[in-house]
């Protein structure tokens, strides 16, 4: 059966996984009654709480009599490296833009690494039964990206299409009669080439997704680049270097059909399959027959830019909430994630029971925290800190920086540029962006970036929207100023009460309610001022038998200021940790002890500390 192998490409929200929910439907996929969720694909607990995509995922739908191998990508710059991987896996993509928003920093990323692969896409304007969708618009900012992309002349000739994910229709002009997708499922038979494969050769392919079932173990999936690949095969795995990691049999050979995979007897080059029964490969291994001696080539992913310390949780608390508290059972779990997931990197720390895990940000590391709390793991993190290199020719320190798209409404655009001006932020572009927004452009360093969302949305009232994208390494951008506000910190352990909590919340926000487990140490709240407050958050009203005037007075509580665990880690400063368990998020410093504190606050200012070694 003939074939095309293609991925669905666009930045955060714009439609793409809506989209393959009507592909799959009006495939003939599913049966007419069949109930089926929506957005399908994100099968992940975590994808659908928070309404994006975070693994790519296959899918397959027959068409006309040709197969079509669907890839489904994250949308978010931090999961590039998903997006990197699957490009190597098809011969063609389907761009898609907002009609209303148009590009954005996360379409540039992704359409640049698909013309660099020599791709084709094709671009369909989603969402344009939106109120404020300006379609032909959008169609010359996508023009002109692919033209600052350097795309050639055959993919700037690129076919064009306008749908609605949604309503489940796809027609070449605006007037067209907006029933279907079947302009798009003909545009795709037509427009994305064959897969270019050897089915002479002997049976190779390069491992492109890992993921772990309770039943078949390890599952790597990829796209045969040559010959054919038979059950039960016997087949050897070769690194990028041509060294040899393990031999073995394809246990399980597993195909794409709608949202299943169904296991095959035999499958041809070019196809997207699923195999089990290797142990030890990872990505981007080759797998190939025995007499197979040179390893396919692999493409390079982006390095990380970002890195956070996971250790154990050492705090008095620790190990109440948890199954899985110790050093080994974390470094197996990073260890493993690492194996899947190449745009991460695990090393050992040098401080004891840590790990660095370096990542593309804050929203993947976070992802991968939450992932590992709701296993039953209990760890502490350091605040996130960016990757520096020094520039080889000119022995210069570098640092990542970041383009930043920022719509906001005019009102709160100046307030906007001060403090992105203050975070080392330099604008590039200013201008409407219609229904009374403005779209403002920034350069600046990622270190710039931590922390700062939760306060861009507190300035814009929630209206704001911000997008960003690696740029690239440039010179270090100097001192950038923290946050500003000191910390409440419980100097006893206990549990919080109304009575001590009430008289607190003067000097600051409070981060929990009464009735909280604190211990020493511990962050409650944000002091008003800009130094530290060491605080008794469960202190009880003294009983008398004397009855005094305001005795019975009611003690009303301001809502605390809960923070996700995202805010956590971006809120944290250098001497702080978030205390992750399975059922809490706390914030706590590094140093329990307050003396401990003090004197590691005078080692940080270059003084000496009675008991250190001397010389």
């Amino acid at each position: 059966m003939p074939m095309r192998n293609l991925a669905i490409i666009a930045h955060v929200d714009h439609g793409k996984t809506t989209l393959v929910d009507q592909l799959l439907k009006q495939a003939g996929t599913f049966r007419e009654n069949q109930q089926v969720a929506e957005r399908a694909m994100d099968r992940n607990d975590l994808e659908k709480e928070r309404g994006i995509t975070i693994l790519a995922k296959c899918t397959a739908v027959e068409w006309e009599g040709t197969k079509l191998n669907i890839v489904d990508t994250p949308g978010h710059a931090d999961f590039g490296g998903e997006v990197e991987r699957i490009l190597s896996m098809v011969d063609g993509a389907i761009l898609l833009v907002d009609a209303a928003e148009g590009v954005l920093p996360q379409t540039k990323f992704v359409l640049g690494k698909a013309l660099a692969r020599g791709i084709r896409p094709i671009v369909v304007v989603n969402k344009v039964d939106r109120q404020d969708a300006r379609p032909h618009e959008v169609h010359d900012e996508v023009f002109d990206l692919f033209a600052n992309l350097g795309a050639s002349d055959e993919q700037l000739d690129f076919p064009m299409l306008f749908a609605s994910g949604r309503q489940g229709w796809a027609d070449e002009s605006m007037e067209g009669p907006r029933e279907n997708l079947d302009a798009l499922f003909n545009l795709v038979v037509r427009h994305v080439p064959e897969p270019k494969v050897d089915p002479a050769a002997p049976f190779a392919m390069n491992a492109s997704i890992l993921e772990y079932d309770n039943f078949l173990g390890r599952i790597l999936t990829g796209r045969i680049e040559q010959g054919v690949a038979r059950l039960n095969m016997p087949v050897k795995v070769l690194r990028a270097d041509g060294t040899q990691v393990e031999t073995g049999r394809l246990t399980k050979l597993l195909t794409f059909r709608g949202l299943e995979r169904v296991p095959v007897d035999e499958a041809q080059a070019g196809d997207i399959i699923a195999i089990a029964g290797l142990s030890d490969t990872t990505i981007p291994d080759t797998i190939c027959a025995p007499e197979q001696s040179v390893a396919l080539p692999s493409v390079p992913v982006d390095p990380p830019t970002l890195a956070m310390t996971f250790r154990v949780n050492d705090g008095p608390l620790g190990g109440r909430e948890g199954k899985k508290v110790t050093s080994r059972q974390i470094r197996d779990r990073l260890f493993r994630e690492a194996e899947g997931n190449v745009a991460i990197q695990i090393r050992d720390s040098e401080e004891t029971d840590a790990f660095e895990v370096a990542g593309r940000g804050e929203l993947q590391l976070g992802v991968l925290i939450e992932q590992m709390r709701r296993e039953g793991f209990e760890l502490t993190i350091g605040r996130p800190r960016v990757l520096t290199r020094e520039n080889a020719e000119t022995g210069v320190r570098e640092e990542p920086y970041e383009e930043v798209l920022v719509d906001v409404d005019e009102a709160y655009s100046g307030v906007v540029v001060e403090k992105l001006s203050l975070r080392k932020g330099q604008m590039q572009d200013m201008r409407p962006s219609g229904g009374g927004k403005t779209r403002l452009t920034f350069h600046m360093p990622s270190r710039g970036l931590i922390g700062y969302h939760s306060e861009f949305l507190t300035d814009t009232r929630g209206t704001g929207i911000m997008n960003r994208l690696f740029l690239g390494y440039q010179e270090w951008a100097g001192v950038i100023e923290g946050r500003r506000n000191g910390s409440l910190i419980s100097n006893v352990d206990g549990e919080t009460t109304q009575y001590a909590l009430f008289a607190l919340q003067e000097r600051g926000a409070l981060f929990l309610g009464a009735g909280a487990k604190v211990y020493v140490g511990m962050i409650i709240g944000e002091n008003s001022r800009d130094d530290d407050l060491e605080v008794n958050p469960v202190k009880e009203k003294k009983l008398t038998n004397i009855r005094a005037a305001g005795k019975d007075d009611a003690l009303l509580l301001i809502p605390p200021r809960r923070m996700s665990l995202e805010q956590a880690i971006a809120y944290i400063e250098d001497d702080e940790l978030v205390e992750v368990t399975p059922s809490a998020v706390r914030l706590r410093k590094r140093y329990l002890d307050p003396h401990e504190r003090k004197r590691a606050q005078r080692r940080a200012d270059g003084m000496t500390v009675k008991g250190d070694p001397v010389g």
